[in-house]
């Protein structure tokens, strides 16, 4: 069939992408042929965390507002909706449409504030995940007027979950590009819980220099913030309404490869003013770890067993540890070596631990001198 064909080379060509953006532009050039929409947002994300924190390709989206922006992502940690990227991210079929989903769509906060402004009707939303990590976010939107997406193109784009995700995942992985040194010291912003910008120190502007170009949204004191901040400010500020901890993190990579950890708190008593304290600072090697592994698609028992081997331990130490016999853990060795594709294991933590930490390592050494 066409539809198969047109399907198997999108995912194909996706695959041999260069990078992220590549990633989107080819998905959603060839996607449009398959399941035609009026606008488009693809977002790379921290699988940890699900948040968007990476490049964001948007097609078409004419005319929404820095404060609709805003209300956005707002909508998707403070407010009952449907078809939430959270949700999306843990349902058997991770993509669903708001029509499909509500009988009265006046009735989503989104799509009174968001869709039915800018004159959409209808919009189908998807979580590309793999091995239940989110790798990314896709917002298809179609205007008023036009047919609903229909359940074989929900399929359809759940079937592409997956195999896109896998396809940015691959993107994750550590690059040979040496990170220049910059300073380790923190930097703070402080927000108010409508996600307006308050403050922000030196430090907090030198690293938002650094991040990736991307969507923004400008602030009274002339700092642009990105939207993933933005997204991970309402998150933690979601307590100010009853929801959740008021604590959020995502870790976003430098332009420079450096990996940067956010830390977005709540602060201020239930019922009284509160703020939002964001903290960006280096990531440290156990932050960084998870997503680094990840990258290369190791399972959870072929993680333990690399992380066993980062810390020394030798087959037989493995064996016991885990309980395995001393050949299933050589296969695992095995199977560990081909996706990784090295040979030994000192080039497995190379790859996987130094080319990453070892510039912040040396940063972290103290040198004393007795006597």
């Amino acid at each position: 069939m066409l539809v198969d064909r047109r399907r198997d080379e999108l995912v194909r060509r996706a695959g041999q992408a260069e990078d992220p953006a590549q990633v989107f532009d080819i998905a959603s050039t060839r996607l449009r042929r398959l399941v035609p929409f009026d606008a488009a947002v693809w977002s790379v994300t921290d699988p940890a965390t699900g948040l968007p924190t990476g490049p964001t390709r948007i097609d078409d989206l004419d005319g929404m507002t820095a404060a609709q922006c805003s209300e956005h992502w707002r909508n998707e940690f403070v407010h009952d909706d449907v078809n939430t990227f959270v949700d999306l991210a843990r349902a058997r079929r991770p993509a669903g449409t708001l029509l499909a989903a509500s009988d009265d769509p006046e009735r989503s906060p989104r799509y009174r504030t968001v869709l039915r402004p800018l004159g959409y009707g209808d919009e189908m939303r998807a979580v590309l995940r793999t091995e239940g990590n989110p790798w990314g976010l896709l917002t298809l939107f179609r205007h008023e007027g036009q047919p609903a997406f229909t359940a074989p193109e929900i399929a359809l784009v759940a079937g592409l979950s997956a195999p896109l995700a896998d396809a940015l995942r691959a993107h994750a992985r550590p690059t040979e590009t040496v990170p220049v040194p910059l300073p380790d010291r923190r930097g703070v912003l402080v927000f108010d819980t409508g996600g307006d910008l308050q403050a922000a120190d030196d430090q907090a502007r030198a690293w938002l220099a650094e991040l990736p170009l991307d969507r923004t949204l400008p602030s009274d004191l002339g700092v642009d913030v990105p939207l993933w901040l933005v997204a991970t400010v309402f998150r933690a500020g979601a307590a100010a309404y009853g929801r959740g901890d008021g604590i959020a993190r995502a870790r976003i990579r430098s332009r420079r490869g450096r990996w940067l950890m956010c830390h977005a708190s709540c602060l201020g008593r239930p019922g009284g003013p509160r703020t939002i304290v964001v903290v960006l600072e280096p990531a440290s090697p156990a932050e960084i770890a998870p997503l680094v592994i990840d990258a290369y698609g190791l399972t959870d028992r072929e993680r333990e067993i690399t992380a066993l081997i980062a810390r020394g331990a030798n087959t037989t130490e493995i064996a016991d540890t885990l309980y395995l016999s001393p050949h299933t853990v050589r296969g695992y060795v095995k199977a560990i070596f081909t996706k990784v594709e090295v040979s030994s294991r000192g080039e497995l933590v190379a790859k996987l631990f130094a080319d990453t930490y070892e510039p912040q390592y040396h940063r972290m050494i103290t040198r004393v001198r007795v006597g």
